[in-house]
């Protein structure tokens, strides 16, 4: 069984995490910036077997697409073309970058760590990939 690999897709830079080998917990992987993922992507998977990229869907709480939708589908459109076999899910990260920040603030960082917005994207990746992990068991 494949690894699952979920994105925080900014535009600036994107936080990566992966699921362990039995999918059973995601961590984070590291942060590349937004113009290295699709390179990054491919060496990764051409070294770990991943089975699924999840790419966070970023909504506003109504429900519709927000402003940063729009740099993430040309994303995507390069991605299914480079990688034409992996499959690629969708997955709600609204307050993704929040929770984050405050699993930051009870993991007892300091002050200037919690500034690292690398890992802020990273942690949030996490997020998504567990949430999508945790949504997938109750089904």
């Amino acid at each position: 069984m494949g690894r699952l690999l979920a994105i925080d897709y900014g535009r600036k830079r994107c936080g990566i995490a992966v699921t362990d080998s039995l999918r059973i917990c995601a961590n984070g992987l590291t942060t590349v910036r937004a113009c290295d993922l699709i390179s990054f992507l491919k060496d990764y998977c051409s070294k770990e077997p991943v089975d699924k990229i999840i790419v966070g869907l970023p909504k506003q709480m109504n429900g519709s697409p927000s402003e940063s939708s729009r740099y993430i589908e040309p994303f995507l459109k390069q991605l299914r073309k480079e990688m034409p076999h992996m499959p690629i899910e969708r997955y709600d990260e609204r307050f993704t970058s929040t929770l984050a920040h405050k699993a930051m603030l009870d993991g007892g960082l300091r002050r200037m760590a919690r500034r690292d917005k690398e890992l802020v994207d990273e942690i949030a990746a996490a997020i998504i990939l567990n949430d999508y992990l945790s949504s997938r068991q109750s089904l």
